[in-house]
């Protein structure tokens, strides 16, 4: 037999480290809601999509209740230039006129949201697709004075139909359409609709993948990452305007979680392999975690 090259046992070595390191988050979170909301390059990239579909169901087998939640802003874009619709922005917020409506709803219903079941489901997972429509989770009304047209925000949440999916071992995926007390249905931005549903379930944590490293001291200077900040501290940093554009909308989102009972929320870097298993798995981390009960314990 041939002897087993050193670096085979020092890989052995971390693998079994970092499993052991594990274990007590394992223990921890066992059994708890952790809300992810889903996007970015991590849903655009064929490696980034698998490793995020691996994570998620490693979480679900060791006890872990993920619950998510998607857009789909980049295919929506390629279907309404097929169908010659010109995209239109106003405020950094899609102009959703009734017939962009009907594509939106179509991609993030239709098709997107089962991509991602479809994926879960072939690496052993028993995932469910859904949207705020269904089962009244979510209750749209119109964002704003309704210049952005069928944009919506979250009028309520009624988690009551994911409680016994979860109970019964399935993954909810949420796809970021709901419908108004008329029935009119509203494009909701999904970091605000995983927000809110995070509150509504009293999840332990909220994770949003995001395109960035978390939040910077510097923007510019990827090194400069906060690693973790309490709640008073993030409304700090964006009245300090440490957190500013883009940042700002989902820095506010993990604050009105953690508000309203959300133990953890992180902002993490979803371009990262497996950053869904490296922030709730292990004590460094990879994001920023914005902490609200004192006891939300480790990353």
């Amino acid at each position: 037999m041939s002897a087993i090259p050193a670096t085979s046992d020092h890989s052995d070595a971390l693998r079994v480290s970092v499993l052991s390191e594990a274990l007590p988050y394992i223990q921890r979170f066992a059994g708890r809601r952790v809300v992810v909301k889903y996007g970015g390059a991590a849903m655009a990239r064929e490696d980034l999509r698998d490793a995020v579909y691996r994570d998620l169901v490693l979480l679900a087998s060791v006890g872990v209740k993920p619950v998510v939640v998607h857009g789909g802003g980049p295919e929506i874009n390629d279907w309404l230039a097929r169908l010659n619709i010109e995209p239109e922005f106003r405020n950094g917020l899609r102009v959703t006129t009734p017939e962009t409506m009907d594509v939106v709803e179509m991609v993030l219903v239709g098709r997107v949201n089962k991509h991602i079941v479809n994926g879960l489901n072939r690496l052993g997972a028993k995932a469910v697709g859904l949207c705020g429509s269904d089962g009244a989770l979510v209750v749209a009304r119109t964002y704003g004075d309704g210049a952005n047209g069928l944009v919506g925000d979250v009028a309520a949440v009624d988690p009551a139909v994911l409680l016994p999916l979860l109970d019964a071992g399935y993954i909810p995926v949420i796809s970021s359409v709901a419908a108004d007390r008329s029935g009119q249905a509203h494009n909701i931005n999904a970091d605000t609709v995983a927000g809110e549903l995070a509150a509504a379930l009293q999840a332990e944590k909220l994770i949003l993948l995001t395109d960035t490293p978390g939040i910077l001291r510097d923007r510019d200077d990827p090194t400069s990452l906060i690693r973790s900040v309490t709640l008073s501290g993030a409304r700090e940093l964006i009245a300090s305007g440490v957190v500013a554009g883009g940042m700002t909308p989902k820095t506010e989102c993990c604050i009105r979680a953690l508000a309203q009972g959300v133990a953890a929320a992180h902002i993490v870097d979803g371009r990262t392999p497996h950053a869904l298993l490296l922030e709730v798995f292990t004590d460094a981390g990879i994001g920023t975690m914005v902490l609200g009960r004192a006891n939300a314990g480790p990353a």
